[in-house]
């Protein structure tokens, strides 16, 4: 029996169906999802403290991936616990606002890694089609500003999707058949208009996701327009390779986000446990490669990933080589 508050038809709390059709095997489900989560939050925290404490990485390209980092543990840690809740607990209820809330960071936060991806692609523009300017143009003071343009405009195009779900009236069912709490996933259960919120939400995902991959692919047409005119192959190959780590992280997030996105709207013949499956590989799979992709990619990032291990293990050996660990 689903419980509603007496004012308006809309449920105390949601029921997460979690991935239907394999609800059987959600235990096993959780195993990679939790490893995937593990190796998210240690990597983004390693590639933040690598960056802090190497001088040689302060520059504006590992500035907009530390920005980027953040976002992910914020996202990852905004969802993947009552995933794994549902998965190992069956703990399937969440608060009506508690969904909502984490409806809003779950898009603010995709919206602002969307926003970063795009000041990361700027930065390789200029790197490379005005190297002469690169420090004139990415000053600190340019830095911070985008990016806490980036944060508001995540944070304020977003902020009417919870007021547009807010005072619905959800007379279908409270059960959400997903794992998280999501805008299509929730507006499919209200029984009233909802035109112009699907057309307020399609309006905003162009103007920052769609609109940034736009960008993104012209400022690369700009970057091989410039490569291809370098004088020696060498040269190509060698300009090139600075963009290698940047096309993998652009191909890894964009490509599951446009799938869910697409899928929702307009993939009504897809099979449900696939279409979640994709969504949640979204929310998984880009905080964890992220950091594994410019580790592999970047050698000051390698080399500053083995001092800090070094470092720590060192430490370690320390405390318990002391007398008092030795006693205890």
């Amino acid at each position: 029996m689903v419980d509603y508050n007496r004012t308006s038809l809309q449920p105390v709390t949601f029921l997460l169906l979690g991935i239907p059709g394999l609800e059987a095997a959600h235990i096993w489900i959780s195993i990679p999802f939790f490893l995937v989560y593990l190796l998210s939050l240690v990597g983004n925290v390693a590639l933040l403290l690598i960056v802090k404490t190497d001088h040689k990485l302060h520059e504006p390209m590992y500035f907009f991936l530390c920005m980027l980092s953040v976002a992910d543990l914020m996202l990852t840690s905004s969802t993947l616990p009552k995933i794994l809740s549902l998965f190992w607990f069956n703990d399937r209820e969440i608060y009506f606002e508690a969904c909502l809330t984490q409806m809003y960071l779950i898009h603010s936060l995709s919206t602002m890694e969307s926003g970063f991806i795009l000041a990361m692609a700027f930065d390789r523009y200029v790197a490379i089609c005005h190297p002469l300017r690169h420090s004139i143009i990415l000053t600190p003071e340019v830095i911070i500003d985008l990016g806490v343009l980036i944060v508001f405009r995540g944070a304020i195009l977003l902020s009417p999707h919870p007021f547009l779900l807010r005072w619905l009236s959800y007379c279908k069912t409270n059960v959400i058949s997903h794992t998280y709490c999501e805008f299509m996933a929730l507006i499919k259960l209200v029984c009233t208009e909802t035109k112009i919120r699907r057309t307020y939400s399609l309006i905003v995902a162009f103007l920052t996701g769609g609109l940034d991959f736009i960008l993104i692919i012209c400022s690369y047409v700009l970057i091989l327009f410039t490569v291809f005119h370098l004088p020696s192959k060498a040269a190509r190959l060698k300009t090139l390779s600075t963009c290698v780590s940047h096309v993998w992280v652009i191909l890894v997030f964009y490509t599951p986000a446009f799938f869910s996105f697409l899928t929702h709207r307009f993939g009504h013949h897809i099979v449900p446990h696939i279409h979640i499956f994709i969504a949640n590989i979204y929310l998984l799979i880009p905080p964890m490669m992220n950091p594994i992709i410019y580790g592999v990619k970047t050698k000051r990032i390698r080399e500053g990933f083995f001092k800090l291990l070094t470092t720590q293990c060192a430490q370690l050996c320390k405390v318990c080589s002391s007398p008092d660990c030795q006693h205890g």
